[in-house]
């Protein structure tokens, strides 16, 4: 396997038949029970931290989950849970995903490639190719889940999901001010023109407990995105509130909900994978 950051990916498909592509994401995609696209309208909301966290806490329900990042120019999720190296290959050619634990592993655009500072630049035919890699060509095993984290808005990336995972359900992240909810309405449009159901929504950053006095401030606003689910007929999964460690453990790579067993946001996770699991 070469640098990704070269097109290497992408040619190594290009060199087989697309029967033979089709057949091999057929397979991968057979062994998985639930596909989930985690995806916002905008950047900023906190979209891979929930991807990370969601996928922790399916896993620490005992489900075998996997989690791919499919945010091409900005891959974060390789940071966030701690992981590095490169993915293995089987004696069948086929990528092995880093393991985080016994119950979830990953994949990663920076995981296949040796600096991890390389810009990628790609346009939307070899992203489309490298999507269709990471779910043919990845041994992933039977799974309970796999979370795809895709980039902001709606462009190729969740657009390549939506066509090769026909059966791909979306988790739309927000938070609860007005503007990024606007964006939602585009991300719930996206999902009904490529006919993708829609899992439900998940306010992220809903409201801020102050450490010394309890007092709950709501630094993005309240509620946006429960009513923005309720108008839309939405299932909400949840509220996750700011917490200040989502970030620290984000970037220390250690699972915030085994590091803080006891905050409210751990306990908010938990509740949302309680959710997804019920709505499914």
């Amino acid at each position: 396997m070469g640098n990704c950051g070269s097109g290497d990916c992408a040619s190594a498909q290009g060199q087989r038949s697309p029967a033979d592509v089709d057949a091999a994401v057929k397979g991968s995609l057979g062994k998985i029970k639930n596909k989930l696209m985690v995806m916002s309208g905008k950047g900023g909301v906190g979209k891979t931290s929930v991807s990370v966290n969601l996928a922790l806490a399916l896993s620490k329900k005992g489900f075998k989950v996997g989690i791919m990042d499919v945010d091409i120019h900005g891959p974060d999720v390789p940071r966030m849970l701690g992981l590095d190296g490169l993915l293995g290959v089987t004696a069948d050619q086929r990528l092995v995903p880093i393991k985080f634990n016994n119950n979830l592993a990953a994949v990663s655009i920076e995981s296949l490639s040796q600096n991890k500072d390389d810009a990628i630049i790609w346009r939307g035919p070899i992203k489309h190719s490298v999507i269709r890699q990471f779910l043919g060509d990845v041994e992933w095993g039977d799974l309970d889940f796999l979370i795809i984290d895709a980039p902001p808005g709606t462009g190729d990336e969740p657009l390549s999901v939506g066509q090769v995972v026909s059966d791909a359900k979306a988790i739309i992240v927000t938070t609860p001010q007005e503007v990024a909810l606007a964006d939602v309405r585009k991300s719930i449009n996206f999902c009904k023109t490529v006919k993708m159901d829609i899992l439900g929504l998940v306010e992220n950053m809903s409201g801020f407990k102050c450490p010394h006095c309890d007092e709950v401030v709501n630094l993005f606003g309240s509620g946006g995105g429960e009513r923005t689910a309720e108008a839309f007929g939405l299932t909400f999964l949840g509220k996750i509130p700011f917490d200040p460690n989502v970030v620290v453990a984000g970037d220390t790579g250690v699972s915030f909900q085994d590091t803080y067993t006891d905050a409210e946001a751990a306990r908010a996770f938990a509740a949302v994978a309680q959710k997804v699991t019920e709505s499914l």
